[in-house]
C-alpha cells in the first residue's frame, strides 16, 4: 500500500522538466565536483529552476509542495504564528485545517522551527516544501503589512456591494479591530454604525472575495463563545478559514444584513436575503440566511455564479451507458423525470444540463424555481415570490395556459404541486423536477407519503435519477497505491482472490488542492427506469425492497456500484464513496 516515489532526476524527466541528455551532462559534472546535491548541479547548470527541483524533492520525500507565487496564504494560519518565528526560521504557515497547521519551509528537518510553531500556535505543524526565496518574499508580503490601492470600499449601506478589490484579511481584521476597541455585540445602534465604517466594509468584502478565490460554494459566519468562526464549503466539505475577534461579530453580521437588505434590528427570527456582487469581471448572487443561536446570529451565504456556463451531461460523471439512457428518457414527449438526493447533491445542475440539451427553437420550455440559479437563454424562467403569492402550485396552473412543451419544477414539496405536475405530464408535457430521497426507488414511497395515488405515479414517472457528489482526486498530485480485493467487497466488487491486490489512486496533497488530495467533484448515479413490472408493483403498493429488486433486474446499477467504477478508474477514493453513499444498514 506504499505510495510509489521516484528519484529526483527520474521525476524531473517524467514531468518534462529535464531532458535525458541534460541528465547525463549533470551527472558528469556531479562526478567531477564530487557533490552529493544533484539538484543544485541542475540549477547551477540552468537546466531546471529551483521550483522544479523543490517540487521533485518533495515528491521524493513524500511531502507536499507549495508554490507560494500561485496561492494565497490563509489568514487563519498567519494569525496563529508570530512574525518573529516566521522570520527567525524562514518559514511561513500557509493553511490551517482544524488543529493541523501546514508550514512552508525549505528545510523540513528543522525540528526546532516546527517545535516553536507548535508551541506558539497550539497546532500540529506539518511541513510542506517551498522555494526559500519564495518563502522570504511571502514573509515580507504577508507580515510586512503592506497594502495596495486606496482602501476605499463600496458605498456604505449599498444593497448591491460591488467587490472589485483584493484585500488582505488579516489587515482588514486589524483595521476593524482598531476602529472599535469595545465589545458592541449587545448594542444594535452602535453595531449598525460600525457596520458602515470602511474597515468593516473591507473585512466583509475580503471574506467573500477570498471564498470566491477558493472556489467555495458557501460561507458560514458562526458566532462562538469567544470569537466568530468563518468556514468555507469547498468541494462539498467545510474548511475553517479563520477566526474573527468577538468584538467584530455584531458589526460584521450587521454589514452582511445591510448588504442583503435584511432587518438588522431583528435578531430573534430567521431571515433570508440576497446580495449581488461582482468579482474579477463576473457577477455572483449570494443567497443569505440568518438564524439565532445562543452566541449570536449565524449567517450562511450560498455563492451562485450568475455567468456560469452550464456544463453538459457528458461532464457530470455519467458513464456512456447511463448517459445514453438518460438522454433516451428525456426526449420522450410526455412523462415525469425526477432527480433525487439530499441537499447539495447536484440535482439542480443535472436538471439544468438536461434543459440545456433540450433547449431548441422548436420547444417552449418554462421553469418555476426558488431560486433561479442559472440564466438560460431561450427559456422562460419564473422565480417563486411568496410575498406576492406566487408559489410552485399556482405558477404551474398558469404554465398550462402558456402552451409549454417542457416544464421544470424546482422541487415537488407538497401534494398540490405534485398533482398539478402529474396533470401536466398526463396531458402531453415532459416534466422535470426534484425530490429529497436517499435512492431512486424511494421516490415512489416519498410521493405516496405526499398523498399521490400509486396509479398516477406508475402512469407518469418515466425515470428517477438518484445522485451524490463525490470529490475528485487532484490530477496534479494523484498517485497509485494498492489494496487487497477484499477491501472493495462492500462496494459490490467481485472478489476472485481476497489476497490479490488492486491498484487505486489518491491525491498526495499539493497547493493546487489545498493539501486535501481532492479538487473538484464528480457525480455518482443510480437510474431507475419505469417498466411494466415496476409499474404493477407500485400500483399494488408492494414493499420498497421488491421495487428495488425489479429496478435492478431492469438494469439499475446502485449508487455504490457506480461509486466502485469511479474508484477503479482513479476518479475518486473508497473513503470518499463511503462518505457520500453509504448509510447505516446499507
Amino acid at each position: 500500500m506504499a505510495i510509489s516515489r521516484k528519484p529526483l532526476v527520474e521525476y524531473l524527466i517524467e514531468r518534462g522538466y529535464l531532458r535525458p541528455e541534460q541528465r547525463d551532462e549533470a551527472l558528469k559534472v556531479q562526478q567531477q565536483t564530487k557533490t552529493s546535491d544533484i539538484g543544485r548541479v541542475l540549477v547551477d547548470l540552468g537546466f531546471v529552476g529551483e521550483r522544479e527541483v523543490t517540487e521533485g524533492i518533495a515528491q521524493e520525500q513524500g511531502l507536499g509542495f507549495v508554490d507560494l507565487d500561485r496561492i494565497n496564504v490563509e489568514s487563519s494560519a498567519l494569525n496563529v504564528v508570530p512574525e518573529r518565528i516566521a522570520r527567525n526560521h524562514t518559514v511561513i504557515p500557509v493553511k490551517k485545517e482544524g488543529a493541523t497547521l501546514f508550514v512552508a519551509t525549505s528545510n523540513p528537518n528543522n525540528i526546532v522551527a516546527l517545535d516553536d510553531i507548535q508551541l506558539a500556535s497550539g497546532c500540529r505543524a506539518v511541513p510542506v516544501l517551498a522555494v526559500r526565496g519564495a518563502i522570504e518574499d511571502a514573509i515580507q508580503k504577508y507580515y510586512g503589512g503592506q497594502t495596495s490601492g486606496n482602501g476605499a470600499g463600496p458605498a456604505a449601506g449599498s444593497p448591491s456591494a460591488v467587490i472589485s478589490m483584493r484585500g488582505d484579511i488579516s489587515q482588514a481584521i486589524a483595521e476593524a479591530g482598531a476602529s472599535r476597541n469595545i465589545a458592541v455585540e449587545e448594542d444594535e445602534e452602535v453595531a449598525a454604525q460600525v457596520a458602515e465604517q470602511a474597515p468593516i466594509i473591507r473585512l466583509a468584502n475580503a471574506l467573500v472575495q477570498q471564498a470566491i478565490v477558493d472556489r467555495a460554494s458557501d460561507i458560514h459566519i458562526e458566532p462562538q463563545q469567544r470569537g466568530v468562526r468563518v468556514r468555507y464549503r469547498i468541494d462539498g466539505v467545510l474548511h475553517e478559514a479563520m477566526t474573527v475577534p468577538k468584538n467584530l461579530q455584531a458589526p460584521l453580521i450587521s454589514r452582511y444584513k445591510i448588504m442583503a437588505e435584511m432587518n438588522i434590528a431583528e435578531r430573534r427570527l430567521p431571515q433570508d436575503g440576497r446580495i449581488e456582487i461582482r468579482h474579477s469581471g463576473k457577477d455572483y448572487d449570494l443567497r443569505v440566511s440568518s438564524i439565532p443561536t445562543p452566541w449570536g446570529e449565524k449567517v450562511v451565504m450560498r455563492i451562485l455564479d450568475k455567468t456560469s456556463v452550464l456544463i453538459g451531461l457528458d461532464k457530470l460523471g455519467f458513464t456512456e451507458e447511463l448517459q445514453a439512457q438518460v438522454e433516451e428518457l428525456v426526449i420522450q414527449p410526455n412523462g415525469m423525470f425526477l432527480s433525487t438526493g439530499p441537499t447539495g447533491a447536484g440535482k439542480t445542475t443535472t436538471q439544468y444540463s438536461i434543459l440545456n440539451k433540450l433547449n431548441s427553437i422548436e420547444s417552449n420550455i418554462i421553469t418555476i424555481e426558488d431560486p433561479i440559479e442559472y440564466q438560460l437563454s431561450g427559456i422562460a424562467q419564473v422565480q417563486v415570490n411568496r410575498k406576492a403569492g406566487l408559489g410552485f402550485a399556482n405558477a404551474l396552473r398558469h404554465f398550462l395556459r402558456q402552451d409549454p412543451d417542457i416544464i421544470m419544477v424546482g422541487e415537488m414539496r407538497d401534494l398540490e404541486t405534485a398533482e398539478i405536475a402529474i396533470e401536466a405530464s398526463l396531458t402531453g408535457h415532459l416534466v422535470l423536477s426534484t425530490l429529497h430521497t436517499n435512492d431512486s426507488p424511494s421516490a415512489v414511497v416519498r410521493m405516496t407519503d405526499m398523498g399521490v395515488e400509486p396509479y398516477l405515479i406508475s402512469a407518469t414517472v418515466i425515470g428517477v435519477l438518484a445522485q451524490r457528489l463525490a470529490r475528485r482526486n487532484c490530477n496534479e498530485c494523484k498517485e497509485p497505491y494498492e489494496v487487497h480485493q477484499r477491501e472493495l467487497r462492500r462496494f459490490g466488487f467481485k472478489v476472485e482472490d481476497p489476497e490479490a491486490v488492486v491498484t487505486l489512486y489518491r491525491g498526495r496533497g499539493c497547493d493546487h488542492c489545498r493539501f486535501t488530495g481532492y479538487r473538484g467533484r464528480t457525480g455518482i448515479y443510480e437510474l431507475m427506469r419505469m417498466n411494466a413490472e415496476i409499474a404493477e408493483l407500485i400500483v399494488r403498493r408492494a414493499p420498497l425492497a421488491d421495487v428495488k429488486e425489479a429496478a435492478k433486474a431492469n438494469g439499475m446499477h446502485e449508487l455504490r456500484e457506480d461509486g466502485l467504477l469511479k474508484i477503479l478508474n482513479g476518479t475518486t477514493t473508497p473513503e470518499e464513496v463511503m462518505r457520500r453513499v453509504f448509510t447505516a444498514g446499507f
